[in-house]
C-alpha cells in the first residue's frame, strides 16, 4: 500500500493529498483522536474510504488495530519477549548525582523542577519531594515556608541552569521580595542537558554555535538582594554537605550553585574505577547513589568499565576503600 506521512498539517497540503488520493483505489486517513484532517480532506472534495467511522477516538493506535480496521484481519505477527522493567536513571557520572545523595543524607525536604535532576525522584536517591512545573521549586518552596516556617531549615529548592533562565529567576526574586529565608540550590550543568544539549544564556554560546555574553549566576542572584551565594563542585560530597548545612542554617535566602558539567559533553579525564573484591564487604553503600555503572551479584559490586567515566563518587561514599583506579590507564 502506497503510504503519505504529513510532516505537518497546518496549512494542510490540500493539493499534495489530492494528487496522492488520484493514484489510489481507496484513501484512508489514520490519525489519532479527533477527525482534524480527515474533516478538512472531506470538505475540500476528496474522496475518503475510512477513517474515524472505523477507528476509535480515544487511545492510541497499534498496526494491529489498523490492520483490522482496513483489512478486517487479525494480526498473525507474534510480539517479541518482554524486555525487563528498567526505570530511566541519571547517566553515569552525571553530576546531579551528588547533591542528591547529600540532600538526602542530610534529610532535607526537596521542591523539584523539570529537567533530567527530575530522576532525583526515584530509588535509590529518592531525593524530591515535589515536581509540578518549570520554574516552580523555588516559589513552592516559599509557599511552604510561609505555611511552616518552623521547618524551613529542613527545605531546599532544586532547579537546573536552563531551568532557571526560562523560569526561575522570577521565584528568587519573589522569595527575597517576600522575606523568604529558603536554600536554592542552582544545579549548573553547563547545557540544556534533557532536550538535547542546547546551549543557553549562561553558557557563552549560541544556539549556533557563535560566542556571546554569558550570564553570570554569581552575579545575577547577587543583583536580585541574595547576600548569601555560593559555588560549590557538585561532585564533591563534602563539599556539598557542607554547605547545604550552612546555608540551611541561617535565616536568610541562600543559592548553592553546584556546578560540574554534563557527563556527556565533559571530556573524561579521571582514570576509570573498579572494585577489589578482597576489600568489598558487601555493605552496597556504592549502589545507594544509583550509578547504573555499578552492580550488585555474589555479595560484592562490579563496576562495568564500558559504563565507568570516573567520577568518583562512588570512591567517597565507599568506607572501606574498595573502589581503586583500573590499572594501565
Amino acid at each position: 500500500a502506497s503510504v503519505l506521512k504529513l510532516g505537518f498539517t497546518n496549512p494542510i497540503p490540500l493539493k499534495k493529498i489530492a494528487d496522492f488520493a488520484a493514484q489510489v483505489e481507496q484513501l484512508w486517513v489514520i490519525e489519532e483522536l479527533d477527525p482534524l484532517v480527515e474533516e478538512q480532506i472531506r470538505a475540500a472534495g476528496i474522496k475518503v474510504s475510512g477513517g474515524k467511522a472505523e477507528l476509535s477516538r480515544v487511545g492510541e493506535y497499534s498496526p494491529s488495530m489498523i490492520r483490522k480496521a482496513i483489512l478486517g484481519e487479525d494480526s498473525t505477527a507474534q510480539a517479541p519477549a518482554a524486555v525487563p522493567v528498567r526505570p530511566p536513571v541519571l547517566c553515569p557520572g552525571c553530576p546531579h548525582r551528588g547533591p542528591f545523595y547529600a540532600l538526602r543524607k542530610n534529610r532535607k525536604r526537596v521542591t523539584g523542577d523539570i529537567g533530567c535532576y527530575t530522576l532525583g525522584a526515584s530509588a535509590p536517591l529518592e531525593s524530591i519531594d515535589t515536581t509540578i512545573c518549570m520554574g516552580a521549586s523555588i516559589p513552592v518552596a516559599l509557599g511552604m515556608e510561609k505555611a511552616r516556617p518552623e521547618e524551613v531549615e529542613n527545605l531546599v529548592a532544586v532547579i537546573g541552569d536552563s531551568t532557571f533562565l526560562h523560569s526561575g529567576i522570577t521565584g528568587l526574586i519573589d522569595t527575597v521580595y517576600n522575606k523568604g529565608t529558603t536554600t536554592i540550590m542552582i544545579l549548573d550543568n553547563s547545557i540544556t542537558a534533557m532536550t538535547g544539549h542546547q546551549h543557553h544564556a549562561a553558557t557563552g554560546q549560541t544556539l549556533q554555535g557563535e560566542a556571546t555574553s554569558q550570564v553570570d549566576f554569581e552575579a545575577l542572584c547577587r543583583a536580585v538582594g541574595v547576600k548569601r551565594v555560593r559555588v560549590v563542585d557538585a561532585g564533591n560530597l563534602a563539599e556539598l554537605e557542607q554547605a547545604i548545612k550552612e546555608e540551611t542554617a541561617v535565616r536568610e535566602p541562600s543559592v548553592i550553585i553546584a556546578r560540574r558539567p554534563c557527563a556527556l559533553i565533559a571530556k573524561q579525564t579521571a582514570p576509570r574505577l573498579k572494585v577489589n573484591h578482597d576489600a568489598c564487604t558487601g555493605c552496597r553503600m556504592c549502589m545507594s547513589i544509583g550509578c547504573p555503572a555499578i552492580s550488585f551479584a555474589d555479595k560484592k559490586s562490579t563496576i562495568d568499565p564500558t559504563l565507568c567515566v570516573g567520577c568518583g563518587l562512588c570512591q567517597q561514599v565507599c568506607k572501606f576503600n574498595a573502589i581503586v583506579p583500573e590499572e594501565g590507564q
